[in-house]
């Protein structure tokens, strides 16, 4: 892809300007277009992996998921290529909406294009196109979703069709019934769950509030909008700090080959005025993670967007995942909706969070620790409460980093007896500079965690409950990758080779690990000293000369600040 050439005037980090992102859309859309049905009514895309729904149904989500970006792109001549394909696909060609069905999914992207585009679309319509459009999208209304993002999908056919009067009482009675079952996710301090239990990830910006702040939005119901955007706005004051300073946003959570969709809620905030970036840093984040990508070939040689990060990654594709899936990157492009002249398009471009300064914050709602460090840019997630293990690894490692991927091998885990298992995980609280958590390994065995973080270093203590003494143990840190150093210190109970035995009763380890990209650092074996004092205890100094006492045992985690 041929991007225009960098301004560093207005953008110092990234060389992006919103030239860059209507080219890469243009781009994207031109690519797709070879690989569309006659009637343009499915686009099949070239792959190997089939989605569990079908080769119909992934040909459905070529269609939704490109016209969405052609939608934000607006367009008109790419538009009535789209135009035609409404013209056939609810005539037959298109599966029927039904119950947890993934024309579900793509109804919802339908109709969310449509009612951004309605002047430059719908209102264009053949009557008879626009009834069985409307006719197709209504079954949505009534269809169960699963129980998570998915209730937010008939909201959005439900906001389209009651601005176009189609069915309207079904419309409202949908939307209504989704944005009700979404409050029992809604945890605090701007975080959802993604459905019943700890499921916290991009889809809390990319689903949960995207959907809901944009149909507030569009429907100017002021009420709604000041409820849902103003979760954004507190949402995106940690969300910021999940990227890089290359751009990369942080590996964690499934459905990561959908790249660019991590920016939308950045371009949400900004379109709806709740948030609480600057424009230049809204840019820069967002055009970090364009760059970021098309940078590291996540395009092919066809232009198509492939399955996987950095190019194809087999790792990455799930059971659901088609040909067409990486097109809800379209998401990332919402920012086109903004003109020109808006200022997120012409202020420079200010430092992302993670450039500003070293930080460890700690994210109370889904018990999370951030720590990130200036020097190298690199951020880290230490996962103390997300949990989904139908996507394990990428929900249940101890750690997850934006320069770093989890490795088959069970990287940043707790291996008692050969099990990595990490299950049932028990928040156990966060504090500054420190979070801690219980989880079950298998019936009977448990490990308490607790880590304590400043810079770049950190402290990783775990105590393993219920195992019969000499049950082997052992600790794994951070899977290292190209142009970042990992390393693991043996502390407290443990050799060499990090494994140690449990003993008579319940047993702790501790070791100390780092993730960096600095060229030369200073040995991490000279930043923080860790004693062990008593049982489940420990002293923990760090160089700067603040410490710490820390406490696990079977009623939990206690961390006392030493000066």
């Amino acid at each position: 892809m041929e991007l225009p050439a960098d301004n560093r005037e207005s953008s110092p980090f990234t060389g992006c300007t919103r030239a860059h992102w209507e080219t890469a859309a243009d781009a994207l859309l031109a690519a797709v277009a070879p690989y569309a049905t006659p009637d343009r009514a499915l686009y099949h895309l070239p792959g190997d992996h089939v989605s569990h729904t079908g080769p119909l149904s992934d040909g459905l989500e070529g269609y939704a998921r490109t016209l969405l970006l052609a939608a934000f792109r607006g367009d008109e001549t790419v538009l009535g290529r789209y135009a035609e394909g409404l013209a056939a696909g609810p005539l037959g060609v298109w599966p029927a909406v039904a119950d947890r069905s993934q024309p579900l999914v793509e109804a919802a992207s339908i109709a969310l294009a449509l009612r951004l585009t309605r002047p430059l679309l719908w209102d264009r319509l053949d009557d008879r196109v626009r009834q069985r459009t409307a006719d197709w999208l209504a079954d949505a209304l009534t269809a169960e979703p699963w129980p998570n993002n998915w209730e937010l999908f008939p909201v959005t056919v439900g906001g389209f069709l009651q601005e176009i009067g189609h069915r309207p009482e079904a419309a409202r009675k949908a939307v209504d019934r989704g944005l009700e079952r979404i409050e029992n996710w809604y945890v605090r301090d701007g975080w959802y769950t993604d459905g019943d239990g700890r499921r916290f990830d991009y889809y809390n910006g990319w689903a949960m509030h995207l959907y809901t702040v944009l149909h507030a939005w569009l429907a100017d119901d002021a009420e709604l909008l000041s409820l849902y955007g103003g979760r954004l706005s507190r949402h995106l004051e940690d969300y910021a700090r999940l990227f890089g300073g290359d751009g990369a946003p942080l590996y964690q959570g499934r459905s990561l080959t959908y790249r660019f969709a991590t920016t939308a809620p950045l371009w949400l905030g900004t379109l709806t005025g709740h948030t609480p970036l600057s424009p230049g840093e809204t840019r820069r984040l967002g055009s970090g993670v364009l760059r970021y990508f098309l940078d590291g070939g996540a395009v092919d040689r066809r232009g198509l967007l492939t399955l996987g990060w950095l190019g194809p990654d087999t790792s990455l594709v799930q059971y659901y995942s088609g040909p067409a899936s990486p097109y809800w990157a379209s998401k990332g492009f919402l920012g086109l909706l903004l003109p020109p002249e808006h200022e997120v398009w012409t202020a420079p471009e200010e430092p992302a969070p993670v450039e500003r300064a070293d930080e460890v914050r700690s994210l109370p709602a889904p018990n999370w620790l951030l720590q990130s460090t200036r020097s190298d840019g690199l951020v880290r997630l230490h996962n103390h409460g997300s949990e989904d293990t139908r996507f394990d690894p990428h929900y249940t490692r101890l750690a997850y980093s934006t320069a770093t991927v989890p490795a088959p091998s069970y990287d940043n885990s707790v291996i008692v007896g050969g099990d990595a298992s990490r299950a049932e995980i028990e928040p156990l609280g966060t504090g500054p500079g420190w979070i801690a958590s219980r989880h079950t390994v298998r019936d009977g065995i448990t490990v308490t965690s607790v880590v304590l973080a400043e810079g770049a270093a950190e402290v990783r203590a775990h105590l393993v409950a219920g195992a019969p003494p000499g049950t082997p143990v052992r600790i794994t840190g951070w899977a290292p990758r190209d142009g970042v150093r990992a390393e693991l210190l043996p502390a407290v109970g443990l050799s060499g080779t990090l494994t140690g035995v449990v003993g008579e009763g319940d047993t702790l380890f501790a070791a100390v690990a780092r993730l960096t990209a600095e060229p030369h650092p200073v040995p991490l074996s000279g930043l923080v000293s860790v004693r062990a004092d008593g049982a489940g205890e420990l002293e923990v100094r760090w160089s700067g000369g603040a410490g710490a006492r820390v406490r696990l045992d079977a009623s939990g985690v206690r961390v006392t600040a030493r000066e």
